[in-house]
């Protein structure tokens, strides 16, 4: 049987050679309110624990 990859996590984490990146959160809606410093931070990516690569890793393929 051939192996799936769930398509919903793999939009949400990009897996590069040395590590795996995701989008930070709260950029989506209500940016009136928030400072240009910590919008600015917010567009940057964000590394993912080490901890947590292997669980990532494991729901992708399925």
């Amino acid at each position: 049987m051939k192996l799936k990859t769930r398509k919903s996590v793999l939009k949400r984490f990009k897996i590069k050679k040395t590590f795996v990146s995701h989008k930070k959160a709260f950029k989506s809606h209500l940016l009136g309110s928030k400072n240009s410093k910590r919008l600015r931070n917010l567009r940057k990516i964000q590394k993912v624990h080490s901890s947590d690569i292997d669980t990532i890793k494991k729901s992708i393929i399925s």
